[in-house]
């Protein structure tokens, strides 16, 4: 919980992008003229590369300065971020704001399941991962009611303390054993260790049996950490054999499941689409139940995961948010501008139903999926590769969303997304395997 501040105030600046854009193009802009569409689309879409390269930064310190210690660095451009929000004068302050937002949440995407996995026993590791997309929809909800119910300047006056309580929160946590032992800290790993998995280490009489099984447990730890191979130097052998490159190859899939499937972009763009649905009903409200509908989706996740595993939730997941797409996209092609008058719940409760099937496997699974297919020799490196990809596809998705929406049509963009829903539904459908219970030291 201490640790996904960062990811709840994450999810914040994504939920401030919709209502923001909606005051941001209207006559009512706090520093100017209207934006335009491409002005819009880049203020979206620019955060993407900055998380690539936040996702590159991070992916290079966390093997050198610890995890810890980026877990520290995270929250500093994100702090800046809301800075420059309150103090823009035009909209090159947003671009700058925004792609610093981008490398503090690409280090989010990166640093913090790492950080995770690592000390969650196997047992619980599926739920305690999906808690990273619990705090973002969390996060995107609040950001969504601030944005639309507080004032511009008041929100990052707000927000900026989540950052400051967020570090003063995790000065007290340990680094992972994992990392202790690659760097020969046996000792201090042994404590981590001991720390994360709520062993004794005394030495009283009393406690003599129960410190010799934490002894014995922590040695079992270490001889499968280094029988993973963690501690020997990288080669490019370790990722061009077949088994790895079939990995990056799921991976790959994976995330064009999630971000050209619009799970990312609609709900950046939520309030335009029910405007383009030619609903009666305040956008932004509706854009804050969807919020609420996504938060219901990952939590459900969370309770599941475990318990059902991970292939078959992703793969429901997947297969009802392509149905729930087309359903949208028949909607805005089909229905007429009187029955969508009449029938206003109709598009809400659509955009609900994608939101939560979305959000049960295709959302929140990720980066649990992720991080247990890659063998642990090259987790951290794999996982950097994975989230640069994964932010490329953020930026083009936010990038390419508002110009489709508004140069093809709200049906044609929901066309797509089913499309590659589907897709990704036969090719991981066929090839994915279980990672429930995967020991995170192979």
């Amino acid at each position: 919980m201490a640790v996904h501040i960062m990811t709840l105030t994450d999810g914040i600046g994504i939920g401030w992008l919709s209502p923001t854009l909606t005051l941001l193009t209207s006559e009512n802009n706090p520093f100017g003229d209207p934006l335009t569409v491409v002005q819009s689309s880049w203020v979206g879409s620019v955060i993407g590369l900055g998380s690539l390269m936040g996702d590159l930064i991070f992916g290079f310190l966390i093997d050198r300065l610890g995890r810890k210690v980026c877990l520290f660095i995270i929250a500093i451009p994100n702090m800046i971020f809301w800075i420059l929000t309150y103090a823009a004068k035009d909209v090159t302050y947003l671009y700058i704001g925004r792609f610093l937002a981008g490398i503090s949440s690409g280090g989010c995407y990166v640093v913090l399941p790492i950080f995770v996995a690592e000390i969650a026993d196997s047992s619980v590791r599926g739920a305690l991962s999906s808690l990273t997309m619990v705090y973002i929809s969390i996060g995107t909800m609040i950001g969504f009611a601030c944005a639309s119910y507080l004032s511009y300047y008041l929100m990052p006056c707000i927000i900026i303390c989540l950052p400051v309580i967020y570090i003063l929160a995790i000065i007290g946590l340990s680094e992972t054993p994992q990392y202790l032992l690659r760097h020969g800290r046996d000792e201090q790993a042994k404590k981590s260790y001991y720390f994360y998995k709520n062993l004794s280490s005394s030495n009283t009489t009393s406690e003599s049996n129960e410190n010799d099984a934490a002894k014995i447990e922590f040695e079992t730890f270490r001889l499968q950490v280094f029988g993973g191979g963690i501690t020997q130097k990288i080669t490019l052998r370790d990722f061009f054999n077949l088994p790895t490159m079939k990995i990056f190859g799921l991976i790959f899939v994976l995330i064009i499941c999630n971000q050209l499937s619009g799970s990312f972009a609609i709900f950046s763009y939520t309030s335009h689409i029910f405007n383009e649905l030619e609903t009666q009903l305040n956008p932004n409200n509706c854009s804050i139940i969807v919020g609420a509908a996504q938060v219901l989706g990952v939590l459900c996740a969370v309770g599941l995961v475990d318990r059902l595993g991970r292939r078959i939730l992703l793969l429901t997941s997947m297969l009802g948010m392509g149905l729930g797409e087309l359903g949208i996209a028949m909607l805005k092609d089909f229905a007429s501008s009187e029955f969508l008058a009449q029938n206003e719940w109709l598009s809400l409760l659509l955009m609900c139903f994608v939101a939560i099937i979305a959000s049960l496997g295709v959302v929140a699974l990720l980066f649990v999926i992720i991080i247990e297919l890659l063998p642990a020799k090259i987790r951290s490196i794999g996982t950097s590769l994975s989230m640069a990809t994964f932010s490329s596809f953020i930026f083009v998705s936010l990038k390419i969303y508002p110009i489709m929406i508004y140069d093809y049509g709200l049906n044609v963009t929901m066309y797509m997304s089913a499309g590659v829903c589907f897709f990704c539904f036969i090719v991981l459908g066929l090839f994915l395997p279980e990672t429930k219970g995967k020991l995170m030291t192979h």
